[in-house]
């Protein structure tokens, strides 16, 4: 499954865990229109490390914040390709 699908897969499961009705999921839906607080973000970044292997958050010496959904996905795409290009 690709970094996209899994991040999209887990933003609706963790949603569905909390009761919370998702808007669709675009690249340009802001993080706080989701209807996801800091709770299930924090879990979807700990099922995310589990699944992929890292946490682009704390591997990176460069803090970012993603402001939207596809901001999100892409911190993850991007911190993959220097792992593949090393494996």
């Amino acid at each position: 499954m690709s970094i996209r699908l899994t991040i999209i897969s887990l933003f609706e499961q963790v949603a569905d865990e909390q009761r919370i009705k998702l808007p669709p999921l675009s690249n340009d839906l802001v993080l706080l229109d989701t209807g996801l607080d800091s709770l299930c973000f924090a879990i979807i970044v700990a099922r995310l490390e589990d699944e992929l292997g890292f946490d682009p958050f704390t591997a990176s010496e460069d803090v970012y914040f993603p402001v939207t959904v596809g901001d999100f996905i892409t911190v993850y795409e991007h911190a993959a390709k220097p792992m593949s290009v090393a494996s």
